[in-house]
């Protein structure tokens, strides 16, 4: 069965809704970063542990080693940039951490920062809403994805969590031909605790399984 590619836009328009209304991004996902779809409408997780894992355009890069940028996203890592310049000048985060090469954000990195007292608002788009504006452009300028290999990536990695110890981690779902992330069974009540070290020895185990900008999001 295979599902149409859609407009990462309108995908990311419905991911900002979520995005400046919850405090932090749930890390369901996250395995890399890639500040990806950097909404709080969660996106999907990434592919399954092999030697050389597709990314989200097509192309591939070793896994365990360094993040080659895919071809063509040039105009997204400079509305990245300028997200992030203004999340650290007008935003109240000094510390906001660049984009990847690839032009997605590190939503470890993201909500590690977010996770510290006092530090949880705003850290999407800004301390009231300064950065709304930059965030919603840096989501439009999003390359296109294909929803048929994030869903798959993401039931990999959803899998993979299971096998290492996360027996609550759900699997993703396509609506409307848009994947939608699993992870925490209840994310308003949540019961899977994402800062024990099972759970993050079992993200670090399964972060390969992740395409480009799937991270931060299931």
């Amino acid at each position: 069965m295979t599902f149409p590619r859609t407009n990462p836009r309108a995908t990311a328009r419905l991911r900002m809704t979520a995005l400046v209304a919850l405090p932090v991004l749930a890390l369901s996902v996250g395995c890399g970063g890639g500040d990806d779809g950097a909404d709080g409408t969660r996106k999907s997780d990434v592919v399954a542990d092999v030697p050389r894992t597709p990314t989200a355009d097509g192309t591939t890069k070793d896994a365990g080693g360094p993040s080659a940028p895919p071809a063509g996203k040039s105009a997204f890592y400079d509305a990245q940039m300028k997200y992030v310049q203004c999340m650290r000048v007008k935003g109240g985060y000094k510390d906001f951490p660049d984009p990847k090469l690839s032009g997605y954000l590190d939503w470890d990195e993201v909500n590690e920062i977010g996770s510290q007292p006092g530090r949880n608002e705003g850290i999407k788009g800004g301390r009231n809403g300064a950065c709304v504006t930059e965030l919603r452009a840096s989501m439009d300028a999003e390359p296109e994805r294909d929803q048929q290999k994030s869903y798959e990536s993401m039931l990999a990695h959803a899998k993979c969590m299971r096998d290492n110890g996360v027996s609550r981690f759900t699997n993703p779902t396509m609506s409307g031909g848009n994947a939608q992330p699993g992870g925490d069974p209840n994310p308003a009540s949540p019961s899977i605790d994402t800062d024990s070290p099972a759970y993050k020895k079992a993200r670090k185990a399964c972060e390969s399984k992740l395409l480009y900008g799937l991270d931060g999001m299931q």
